[in-house]
């Protein structure tokens, strides 16, 4: 997560600062020619990375190690420490309707909003990183030891109190109070990304409570898919909001009412706190039989692992 945060913050500050001469010497085609290059070289030190062949592989206990897999997979899922975590993150991120396509085009308005430059807009997201890093920092050296339940219910609500700042851009309110359009939105972005930060940090911890012995990154990837639904689900109902409202890149008199929608909404999860387990984040979730390492010929020794004296030396 710090990383992430700090990827975030050069990305955009990059990209602000020459999204112009790059529009100018390469044309649009090279900004994505420009950050095709990340992935390349990943791919390029894919294909040149050398790997040891392994031999007498046993090709015939792949079907029952998947089959195993699945039927340790559902049995975990069907624990109701697990299924209902499960359930109250996928409901926290699929509330929470996702306007910012709605903000940006407002952002950018000539008429009606505070018309910024896109690289301008770019600035302001990367202040935005700045507020994520801060959250991850505040909450490894303040929040982490705190229980689930109180971390959920504090970040929830004061994420859903965050939302109204769009509010009072969107109804001027700031300029009435003497507020410039840009530091209030700097101030807006930089608050919105850090609560979302701390919100974020406890659902990592929490999941990485759920995982039984032996599947731990399968379990994982099925967790973080979940996520990824309850975002896709954000996304889908914010549009829908946003054409309902009939809010456009050039109409924006119920955008107001898109926020106020978006800020209820966020509070609703509040009222699912009681699927969140009231515990320490230090200890372990699952019941003991399914933190039990599974024994014999799939087991890997130390000894025929590799950089196990690297690992046995820390």
């Amino acid at each position: 997560m710090f990383n992430n945060s700090v990827y975030l913050l050069l990305g955009h500050k990059v990209l602000s600062v020459l999204h112009e001469s790059l529009k100018v010497l390469l044309f649009l085609q090279g900004v994505f020619g420009l950050l095709a290059i990340p992935a390349s070289l990943v791919v390029l030190v894919g294909i040149l990375l050398g790997e040891s062949q392994v031999r007498n592989f046993a090709y015939r206990r792949v079907k029952e190690k998947i089959v195993d897999a699945s039927k340790v997979m559902w049995t975990t899922l069907k624990c109701r420490d697990v299924w209902r975590p499960c359930l109250y993150m996928y409901l926290s991120l699929a509330v929470g309707l996702h306007i910012h396509e709605g903000m940006f085009y407002w952002y950018t308005d000539a008429k009606e909003g505070p018309s910024f430059s896109q690289e301008v807009v770019g600035s302001i997201f990367s202040v935005g990183a700045v507020g994520s890093l801060f959250g991850v920092l505040l909450y490894q050296n303040f929040l982490k030891n705190h229980p689930f339940r109180d971390m959920f219910f504090w970040a929830q609500l004061l994420h859903g109190v965050s939302g109204l700042l769009d509010l009072v851009l969107v109804l001027r309110i700031n300029l009435k109070l003497g507020m410039p359009d840009y530091f209030f939105v700097v101030v807006d972005e930089a608050v919105s990304r850090m609560i979302g930060r701390i919100k974020w940090m406890p659902f990592l911890v929490l999941s990485s409570k759920l995982f039984p012995s032996g599947i731990e990154g399968t379990f994982f990837a099925l967790i973080m898919s979940i996520d990824q639904i309850g975002l896709l689900s954000s996304a889908w109902s914010g549009g829908l909001v946003l054409h309902m409202l009939n809010v456009t890149r050039t109409q924006f008199d119920k955008l107001w009412i898109a926020i106020v929608i978006r800020s209820l909404l966020r509070l609703i999860p509040i009222g699912f706190l009681f699927l969140i387990p009231r515990s320490d984040p230090n200890l372990s979730i699952l019941p003991s039989e399914m933190l039990r390492t599974k024994r014999g010929n799939d087991v890997l020794e130390p000894e025929n692992i590799e950089m196990a004296t690297l690992v046995n030396s820390i």
